[in-house]
């Protein structure tokens, strides 16, 4: 059985991915502007700087950039402090994990408060012995260093990681570690996903196979 697991938080435990997939709109919205039908294509693989840019010259937005950073911000923290959900089924999963003695953290590219407010809002900080990000650590989840602080800190080479997050589930398989992918369905490689994992979870109202899977590791 395993003895530690490592979750992502955005579309692993929580089903938030929506948020920031729509969050150019919702801006412009709570301005009074009608965002066009391309902006998430438009906007997609900017930098906060340049897409704060694009809104002032393209949208006509009077405001200094970081007046509009901070309206952004106020919207994802609304979010977080108050409104988006865990996935269904988790608070069970996370609790029959708890009960079998297994050591959970957490490595997000998130920012500490916000996955904190949620969780302590959702009655789930008890379930992680410690929350990693990116920000805190110095590295993105192109880098196993995340991973490898996190295993530390469970003090057990038996861990698995969850992850909605191709990319970020490479980089902890090519680095030694066991990979249970999450289903979520704005992750555009689920299934090179399915096939980089080592178990594939594609929800957690139905875990009897994984169980399975985790009690022969």
């Amino acid at each position: 059985m395993i003895q530690g697991a490592v979750f992502d938080f955005d579309g692993t435990l929580f089903d938030s991915m929506h948020l920031w997939q729509t969050l150019g709109e919702n801006y412009l919205r709570s301005l009074g502007k009608e965002p066009r039908p391309d902006l998430q294509t438009a906007v997609s693989d900017m930098s906060m700087e340049r897409a704060v840019l694009y809104f002032q010259t393209e949208y006509d937005i009077p405001l200094s950039a970081q007046e509009i950073i901070s309206g952004i911000n106020r919207i994802i923290e609304d979010q977080y402090f108050y409104n988006i959900q865990p996935k269904s089924g988790v608070k069970d999963f996370l609790e029959k994990l708890k009960n079998q003695n297994v050591n959970m953290c957490i490595a997000t590219a998130n920012d500490r408060y916000l996955v904190e407010a949620a969780l302590k809002r959702c009655d789930m900080i008890r379930f992680f012995r410690k929350i990693f990000t990116s920000s805190e650590t110095g590295r993105g989840k192109d880098r196993p260093d995340i991973f490898r602080k996190a295993r530390k800190c469970l003090k057990t080479d038996n861990v698995i990681v969850f992850e909605d997050a191709y990319y970020a589930a490479k980089t902890a398989k090519e680095d030694g570690f066991r990979v249970v992918g999450v289903y979520d369905k704005y992750e555009k490689k689920t299934g090179k996903l399915k096939d980089l994992a080592d178990f594939y979870l594609e929800d957690f109202n139905d875990t009897e196979s994984f169980w399975e899977f985790a009690s022969e590791l």
